[in-house]
């Protein structure tokens, strides 16, 4: 394989930036340019829903790397400027400008966009939190607000009801499931969350949709669930999960299915690599495709597709973590647990506010470790889940 004469990266958050670190430490000194739809420079976005929004944090924290570092990357980083196209068979990407760009080697690092439920949206006090200028907007008016209402109840949603009612707001939590990040955590594990939000003062509304919103001079007063009744708000967040940003490559040529479908390598067609949130690849151990939403995925599957640019051609075989900050209690989850898997205290105790389960599948063996405020024990226990997330060694 003869090494790109310049790479475009389409994204400029953590997966993007990472893509760039990369070919630049293994040596690639050809033209980089980095794409990017916003106009502040690459930015970590976990500490949004946390940090940011609380206030503890300024904005200008959350900045992966500062000015000097990404001056001696020696890219171009084209910030503020929206991709409308790509032509997949010429590796060309068009902006929103008008502008095209064409490459040797394209990576599509474009994330995710919030979604927006019909009717939930275009009115005041209504907001969704994703960019940096969502948590500035959606903080400035926290501050003045007295009552919030989170639409959704996954790891988000969760995370802002806790920020927010740190911050001393009355706050409703509503949801679909029976009890906070249930997809995630299972039921054991999610109802010891929701006994945690309840404790600090959050209302749990589970098993419960929302239908539409109560407005008065064209702001928010409250949700009306379905079945009946009204939750007074004078904020409301929707935090009802994210979708690939992939509508602009309606027509480039490849597949998109809930994300750009990639190969084990992240190739999505000769020449086009995707990473972080977008990124819709085979995992060659588990046999079937993943597309995972977290910030360490990100970062790793951006090296490894540095990686496969210059030449290596390895897979991509991580174990699948996630971790959130909620109320004084870090969770972390390496593997995929699934709806049948058992959770099994192996280390400390539930009464103890700190321990680690291990999720066991039918026949009894590992696929999924959880600590919960046990940082350094979860790790150790991770390792036993490599084996299953490893592809097979090939035959010689």
């Amino acid at each position: 394989m003869n090494t790109p004469s310049n790479v475009l990266v389409v994204g400029a958050g953590a997966a993007g930036l990472a893509v760039v670190e990369s070919l630049r430490r293994k040596g690639y000194r050809e033209r980089i340019t980095l794409l990017g739809e916003e106009t502040h420079a690459p930015y970590d976005r976990p500490p949004l829903s946390k940090q940011v929004l609380a206030g503890t944090w300024h904005a200008d924290r959350t900045r992966l790397r500062t000015k000097d570092v990404l001056d001696a990357l020696d890219a171009e980083f084209v910030l503020g400027v929206r991709a409308s196209a790509l032509d997949a068979a010429t590796r060309t990407v068009r902006t929103e400008s008008g502008a095209e760009l064409r490459a040797e080697a394209v990576v599509l690092a474009t994330g995710l966009r919030a979604r927006r439920l019909p009717g939930l949206s275009g009115t005041a006090g209504v907001h969704v939190l994703r960019t940096l200028d969502d948590a500035a907007r959606l903080r400035g008016e926290l501050l003045e607000a007295e009552r919030l209402v989170v639409v959704g109840d996954g790891v988000l949603g969760a995370e802002i009801a806790a920020t927010a009612r740190l911050m001393g707001t009355d706050v409703t939590l509503t949801g679909p499931q029976a009890a906070p990040m249930q997809a995630q955590l299972g039921h054991q594990v999610a109802a010891l969350l929701a006994a945690l939000h309840t404790e600090h003062g959050v209302r749990l509304l589970p098993d419960t949709l929302v239908e539409a919103l109560e407005t008065a001079g064209g702001r928010v007063t409250g949700v009306r669930p379905v079945g009946g009744g009204t939750l007074p708000a004078d904020l409301v967040v929707a935090a009802v999960g994210s979708t690939p940003a992939t509508d602009w490559l309606a027509g480039s040529g490849l597949v998109l299915e809930d994300g750009v479908v990639c190969d084990s390598r992240c190739r999505a067609a000769d020449g086009i690599y995707a990473a972080g949130d977008v990124a819709r690849f085979h995992h060659e151990a588990l046999g079937r495709s993943l597309r995972l939403e977290n910030r360490t995925n990100a970062t790793e599957q951006a090296m490894l597709v540095a990686a496969n640019i210059l030449g290596e051609d390895r897979p991509h075989t991580p174990v699948p973590y996630f971790w959130t900050d909620q109320l004084g209690v870090r969770i972390q989850m390496h593997g995929l647990p699934g709806p049948a898997a058992t959770p099994h205290i192996v280390e400390g105790a539930v009464e103890e506010g700190r321990f680690v389960a291990q999720y066991l599948d039918g026949e009894g063996g590992p696929v999924a470790v959880l600590g919960w405020n046990m940082p350094k024990q979860v790790n150790q226990h991770r390792r036993q889940l490599i084996g299953r997330y490893a592809p097979a060694a090939a035959p010689r």
